[in-house]
């Protein structure tokens, strides 16, 4: 009788993982979207500002009133930290600007390239063992990097390289987390890089503040907190339920940045981003699967596989 009881209630968990993680992913492309917009008239600087300044206000407020208080947020090995903030601030850096030459889509495709990254890096990073299989799904996952960038061509874009190089450092950054989750609290992984990009990015301003109108103020005040909780709700959706069942689901974003291109901007994703797309997916899937296969799988940081988590 309590095993029958039981089971639902695993499956209920399960369930609400995965709403958490796809309304959090739909936060993630909204928030994207929202730079991509106000990437047109604004320096980049000040909307990774407005993106980490009003996502410090969130994380504040959940940490005060649902999150375990002021003492979850004790840092240690500021080090560490300070190497985090410095791959999030590129990476962002690096994104926010391609969103600016590239449609949405094509971007949230080249980004994908993050968890190829991740596994290649973890070598030297984490002393992690990654066979030969997996090895051939990232070669054949950077294939589809290829496909979709299409170096050589006449269709090449140079800026089709600074997503890459944001995943690059998403995937850094990522390395670094899954360091952190054995000494820090989400939030405190969360905060203190957050906290140290608000710090640098304000430090530009008196050079590239343009004071906003109010209905981009309202866009500005918007993506920072839609971002920010997206990113707490696919936390979330690590915490009820398996990475090897969330993680497959990081890739609808990929059919938001299609719909939002094309409605905001009109931009259709060429066969090459749909060919290219599926080939990171596939080689990221598998990645999972030889992941979840392993005695001892790490968990994965709770987040999207893309660089403005």
């Amino acid at each position: 009788m309590s095993q029958e009881a039981a089971q639902p209630a695993g499956g209920e968990r399960i369930g609400f993982g995965i709403a958490c993680a796809l309304i959090g992913l739909f936060g993630m492309a909204v928030m994207d979207a929202c730079a991509k917009f106000l990437g047109a008239g604004y320096a980049i600087s000040q909307i990774i500002l407005a993106r980490n300044g009003f996502g410090l206000v969130t994380i504040l407020v959940f940490v005060l009133f649902a999150g375990g208080g002021w003492a979850s947020l004790r840092p240690k090995r500021p080090l560490m930290l300070l190497a985090r903030a410095c791959a999030n601030l590129c990476a962002a850096f690096l994104f926010f600007t391609g969103l600016r030459y590239l449609p949405l889509a094509d971007a949230f495709a080249i980004a994908f390239a993050a968890p190829l990254f991740i596994t290649a890096l973890s070598v030297p990073f984490l002393g992690e063992y990654v066979g030969i299989r997996r090895w051939a799904a990232v070669i054949f996952g950077f294939i589809g990097v290829l496909v979709v960038v299409q170096p050589g061509t006449s269709t090449f874009r140079v800026e089709a390289l600074l997503p890459l190089g944001a995943a690059f450092s998403y995937a850094i950054a990522m390395l670094i987390g899954r360091k952190q989750t054995s000494y820090l609290s989400t939030s405190a992984i969360l905060f203190w890089p957050s906290l140290i990009i608000v710090a640098v990015t304000a430090a530009m301003m008196p050079a590239q503040w343009q004071t906003p109108s109010l209905p981009d103020l309202g866009i500005f005040v918007f993506m920072g907190v839609v971002g920010t909780s997206g990113m707490m709700l696919i936390t979330q959706g690590y915490r009820f339920a398996p990475a090897s069942v969330i993680a497959p689901f990081d890739y609808s974003v990929l059919l938001w940045g299609v719909i939002f291109g094309w409605v905001i901007w009109q931009d259709v994703p060429g066969p090459n981003v749909w060919l290219g797309s599926a080939i990171l997916i596939a080689s990221g899937l598998y990645i999972l699967h030889r992941e979840t296969r392993k005695p001892k799988p790490v968990q994965p940081v709770g987040g999207p596989l893309g660089p403005t988590s």
